[in-house]
């Protein structure tokens, strides 16, 4: 029987996640079990490259591992995992800074537009976080990396950095590639339709949370920016609002974009804006009940936790155990 390949995933806590989040990537990771052998990690060390209030993060670690057991993801079947509870991941991304240049990084496109926001006083941790994001990712020899373009460049200087070591150390990291066979949809702001949806938009009329009540959810989606055409129609460069309403009715109906305009011909945009809205509300019910259920249950998470964490820190040793071991370091067995 043909091994199946490794496929991972990192999701940073760093406030609760969106639709945006769920039809580009949590709901295509559970048809991921399907096929490969998973590792889902909850990225707490990344969400520090930013200042966290302490508290804040820890309660959010444990929304976040909730809601991936909330969507879907089987911690008995996939290893669902926090970050820092594994020391190998910090450990291994030092190692690859040492192989890692200077120039590479700062031409992250990600660093140059986050960078901007910080200031004069830019954080190492924002510059370096691609090489922890290839630690990541090279511990577990993981196959693939389902990613939306926007990270597609963070995989291939993951790729980059194993070739190095590979070359200049011997044969130690797996090489991955960038997965798009499940991507998902990309959902945009619904007040900027042309930018992404994101949970850290100050303005909290552009996101849908997965946690957002019924009509909060419906509010949201009524004050939608559209346009003065009124005609429901997927174009978007000349109708992005509209175009982006579709997307997601398609994503919760599984209807094409086709299907969709027939079916609202006639209609005005306020009566499609309800109905996106009412089928998202009905849509995300049953995630929300089983996440406050595994929420409610800490013991039940602790458990998970602790059993994930061990698991990946027995598979992410050898890895690093082998890179230590390629570079010199010692051993000493205990």
């Amino acid at each position: 029987m043909e091994k199946r390949k490794i496929a991972y995933s990192a999701i940073q806590p760093s406030g609760t996640f969106t639709i945006g989040n769920y039809f580009g990537a949590l709901k295509n990771w559970v048809k991921l079990q399907d096929d490969f052998d998973c590792l889902f990690c909850i990225a707490n060390l990344h969400a520090i490259t930013v200042p966290q209030v302490a508290a804040e993060l820890r309660k959010r670690t444990y929304e976040s591992y909730a809601l991936l057991l909330a969507t879907g993801i089987n911690p008995e079947e996939s290893l669902v995992y926090v970050q820092s509870e594994v020391p190998a991941h910090s450990e291994l991304c030092w190692l690859l800074n040492c192989t890692t240049y200077m120039g590479e990084l700062s031409r992250m496109t990600q660093y140059k537009d986050k960078s901007q926001r910080q200031g004069k006083n830019i954080r190492v941790g924002l510059f370096d976080y691609p090489v922890l994001m290839a630690a990541d990712i090279l511990l577990y020899q993981a196959n693939i990396v389902p990613v939306g373009e926007d990270q597609k460049q963070h995989v291939e200087l993951c790729r980059d950095i194993a070739e190095r070591f590979n070359n200049t150390y011997g044969n130690t990291f797996t090489l991955p590639e960038p997965y798009f066979g499940l991507a998902g949809k990309k959902i945009n702001s619904l007040q900027t339709p042309t930018k992404k949806m994101s949970k850290s938009d100050d303005n909290v009329n552009s996101y849908v949370s997965l946690l957002d009540n019924k009509d909060t959810i419906i509010r949201k989606f009524k004050r939608a920016v559209t346009d003065s055409d009124n005609r429901i129609i997927y174009d978007r460069e000349n109708k992005p609002g509209i175009s982006n309403l579709i997307e997601i009715y398609s994503c919760v109906t599984d209807k094409d974009n086709d299907q969709i305009e027939k079916e609202f011909e006639g209609v005005g945009y306020g009566d499609f804006k309800l109905a996106v809205g009412e089928s998202v509300a009905n849509h995300l019910e049953d995630l929300q009940i089983r996440y406050k259920e595994f929420l409610a249950d800490k013991s039940y998470l602790d458990k998970m936790m602790k059993q994930g964490a061990e698991t990946a820190q027995s598979v992410a040793y050898r890895t690093l155990s082998k890179a230590r071991r390629r570079l010199g370091i010692i051993e000493i067995k205990k």
